[in-house]
Parts: C-alpha cells; structure tokens; sequence
C-alpha cells in the first residue's frame, strides 16, 4: 500500500511550485508541535503549502502525503497506514481533506498517541474545527485557518511584486503619503487592484482567468451541497434553503439587512434554524454577518455580506444580476477586518474609528465633525489626510 502512496506523491510534489510559499501558514506547519490542522474553504491552497511543507523539509522516504478521499483507502484504517509507515521509519504523515474520510477524529487521536515519533499534519474544510471542538483532539492540535489571498499576496503571485505591509495605524495616518508613493512606483497598482476584486483571492486564478468563475462557483456548490451537510448533519432537503439565503443578497444588489422574523417565515423555518443556518454560511466562509455598533447584544446578524468580492462577482454572474460597485466596495472593506460593526453614523465602525466609503468624488459632508472619521475611497491616491484609497486596506 505504501509504494502506491509513494509512486503517486512523488509525481505530485515534483510538480508543485515554490516560488510562492505563503510565509505565515508554513511557519505553523514547521513548528515543533506534532499535531498540526490547516482549514479552509475550497481552493485556498491548503494541498499545495502541505506539498511545499513536505517538498522544503524533508526526503522523499521520511513522509507519506495521501489524500483522504482516495478510492484505495476506502476500506482500511488510518491507523494501519501510519503503523506500517512508522515501522519502516517515517517521520511525517500528511493526510489533505481529512473531512471525508469517516470517523477520522477518533483515527486521527489513536495515531497521535501510538506514535511519539511521528508528526501528522492535515487539511480539512473550513468547517472542520465544528467537528472536533468537543473532542480530546483539539486540544492536542495546533490549528491553523488559512484565509484566501490578500491583495498583497495576489501582488506577489501574480506579478512578483512584493509591496509592503503596513500597521492600520500608519495608514490612516499616512495613506496619502503611502498611496502616492506606491502608485508613482507601481503604475498599474489601481487597475491590479480591480483585477483582484474579480478573481484575485484564490490562488488558482493562475490556471485559466476566463475559467475562473465557474471554477469558484463550482466549489462554492460544493460547499453547500457536501461540506455543511456533512459538517452539520443537516436534512440534505434543507440545501435549498442554503440557496435561497444566497439569492436573496445576490437580488438585493446591496448588503442584506436581515429580518429574521420575515425571513424565517418565507423560508418556512424557525427563528432558531434559521441563525444557526447564518452561522454555518458564516463557518464556511460564504457569509460574512456584521452586527450594528451598539450597546446591545444582538444574537442575529443585522447586515449580510459575501466573504470577499470574487464570491460576489461569481454568484452575481450566475444569477445575471449587475454587480453594484457600491456592494463591492463594502464587501471588500468588511473583508479587511476580524471584528467591524455597521454604524448609524458614517458607514463602518473598526474600534473607535469611523469609515465612511465611496467613490473617488465621495465629500466628508456626511462625516464632517465626527471624531476619529475617515474618507475611504475608490481611487488610485489621495493627498488629504483622513481620505484614504480602499485598495490600502489590501496591504494591512
């Protein structure tokens, strides 16, 4: 079993690149800890950082990469495999899709603790921490979530060019200062940046840019149609549910504002089902839910956003419905930040801060005597400070 394992990794790891390693997911994979998990939606280039992990660091006869889904270890144990591999004197397992291969949590733990010797590092969906944070084994793990593409990242794939990284604190305070330089140094900065809204966020965008929306929504399909049933236990009959959510902000051309009460009802659920349904698009990284800045503590989502744009373009396409650029904007600021509240005042609260986000001709009229207020705008560079070009935001 294992020459099969290593006669088909061999030809894989020859051919994976490594001119792009993304630096800050491969530090987790070379780490001292034995157990290590790297999660994430469908086409962020989990298989490929664990071919380079594997490709970088070690001979061909110290590890043993397979996938789980593969047909020739349908019917033997996880367990077995690592025994055999361990007696010939392998160092390091890595097992890619992890998810699909039935009661892999409780394999997964006899491995770790039959084999001192032996690290074991796997990939899963990015629904996969649901699945085993009741377990003994998230406390073993070490797990690490791997986004999609920044546009720095995208910058550095697709155009080798590397751009800084600044602090949130530089930019607000520098971002005509840092937008000029950049766009004097880089002239196609502003044009890159619109490319990477479209289809710059996952990495295979490197294969075929005119395949790349169907590809994106077919594994966004997949997600809705494999990973949250089987991550959930879910009524495979509620899917369509799934996709009436998703319609209703592809129709609304605007970031949804949610009424659960009304939704709950045209949908024919319950309050309930339909919040945690929220939270599983939000697990898997299909939805990104922001609450209102407030006092209160609200359960339910107020405002509905896709993940990042090249989610929005590809459903908007699909359901031959015109991007709003303004959504666009929105989507992609949301997707800069961990915790971000819409606000009654301005349009985005991140901390003490106030965004207010448009257009290049966009005024601060609307945030004139606000303290702690910034101008977040659709061009190449600015010259007045609190105004900042969006794209800056791509580079925290």
């Amino acid at each position: 079993m294992l020459n099969y394992f290593r006669n088909k990794q061999v030809r894989i790891i020859q051919s994976v690149p490594d001119s792009f390693v993304r630096e800050k997911y491969m530090k987790k994979l070379v780490s001292p800890n034995r157990l290590v998990a790297i999660i994430g939606q469908r086409g962020v280039g989990k298989t490929t950082l664990l071919l380079q992990y594997l490709k970088m660091n070690f001979k061909v006869t110290e590890y043993l990469f397979f996938s789980a889904d593969d047909i020739y270890i349908a019917d033997t144990k996880l367990y077995d495999i690592a025994d055999e591999f361990v007696r010939l004197g392998g160092k390091v397992i890595v097992i890619d899709e992890i998810h699909k291969y039935k009661n892999w949590v409780q394999e997964i733990k006899n491995i770790y603790d039959s084999f001192p010797e032996l690290n074991i590092r796997f990939s899963g969906s990015s629904m996969l921490n649901l699945l085993y944070k009741n377990y003994d084994l998230s406390r073993r793990c070490v797990t690490a979530y791997m986004e999609v593409l920044s546009f720095n990242e995208y910058m550095e794939l697709s155009k080798k060019n590397k751009l800084p990284i600044f602090s949130l604190e530089d930019i607000l305070n520098r971002g005509a200062e840092i937008s000029t330089d950049l766009a004097l140094s880089h002239s196609n900065l502003y044009s890159d940046f619109k490319d990477y809204l479209r289809f710059g966020a996952y990495p295979f965008f490197m294969e075929d840019k005119d395949e790349f929306k169907n590809k994106l929504f077919n594994a966004l399909q997949k997600i809705i149609n494999e990973d949250i049933p089987s991550c959930n236990k879910i009524d495979y009959s509620h899917i369509s549910i799934f996709k009436k959510l998703i319609a209703k902000l592809i129709e609304s051309r605007v970031p949804y504002k949610v009424n659960v009460a009304k939704l709950s009802s045209e949908l024919g659920i319950t309050h309930p089902t339909l919040n945690s349904y929220f939270d599983m698009l939000k697990d898997s990284k299909i939805f990104h839910p922001i609450k209102k800045y407030s006092n209160k503590i609200y359960r339910k989502p107020e405002k509905l956003f896709f993940n990042n744009t090249n989610i929005l373009y590809a459903y908007s396409d699909e359901f031959g419905v015109e991007v709003n650029i303004g959504n666009i904007r929105e989507t992609f600021f949301v997707s800069c930040f961990s915790e971000i509240y819409y606000s009654d005042i301005g349009d985005f609260r991140v901390k003490d801060n106030i965004y207010e986000i448009g257009g290049k001709n966009k005024t601060f009229k609307q945030i004139k005597d606000v303290k702690n207020s910034y101008l977040v705008i659709d061009t190449d560079y600015t010259t007045e400070e609190r105004k900042i070009p969006i794209w800056l935001f791509g580079l925290l």
